[in-house]
């Protein structure tokens, strides 16, 4: 094995290299059905997130994306099997968060949100904000209740991140 090193020297640094640039446009959602959940962990992107499905599962997250627009969730049965994936930051998907439901199961279904921040004077909670591919200037948000752990409202919200200066300032 020494010998083969030495007579391929010169290529190695070369091979890395493509091998290595191949594995960067891999994405989580392009594996395979029956990809083991060890294999999805030793990928080249660590996921984000890890969740117990019910039935003995796991779903790995992995949020990535300008801005974080993109979440992939995977599904590995209890045997350790890949059997689903899915882009979960979809308009879809977000209607399906109700106000009552446990903070755990958004952050089950969605992931984790892009920005957070607290808010209230009598009930406090926190906001969670969702960036996603359906808009420039949109994004998803999740109130969530500090006591009760639990949604409060949720819906489509306009991006701070869009807010221009008023162009009117500054000019007589």
């Amino acid at each position: 094995m020494e010998l083969h090193f030495r007579r391929c020297r010169g290529a190695a640094p070369l091979a890395l290299a493509l091998v290595c640039a191949l594995a960067a446009c891999a994405t989580p959602g392009s594996l395979p059905p029956g990809t083991s959940l060890d294999q999805a962990r030793q990928g080249w992107i660590a996921p984000t997130g890890q969740y117990a499905l019910p039935g003995g599962g796991t779903r790995l997250e992995y949020a990535r994306g300008a801005f974080g627009k993109e979440t992939t969730m995977l599904d590995f049965d209890a045997n350790g099997r890949l059997v689903a994936s899915q882009q979960v930051l979809t308009e879809q998907n977000f209607a399906n968060i109700v106000a009552g439901m446990p903070a755990a199961e958004v952050r089950l279904r969605l992931g984790r949100p892009s920005q957070v921040f607290a808010a209230g004077w009598h009930e406090k909670f926190h906001v969670w904000n969702y960036r996603f591919a359906g808009g420039d200037c949109v994004w998803f948000q999740v109130s969530i209740s500090d006591q009760a752990q639990r949604v409060t409202e949720a819906g489509i919200g306009t991006d701070p991140a869009c807010d221009a200066p008023d162009s009117r300032e500054g000019r007589p």
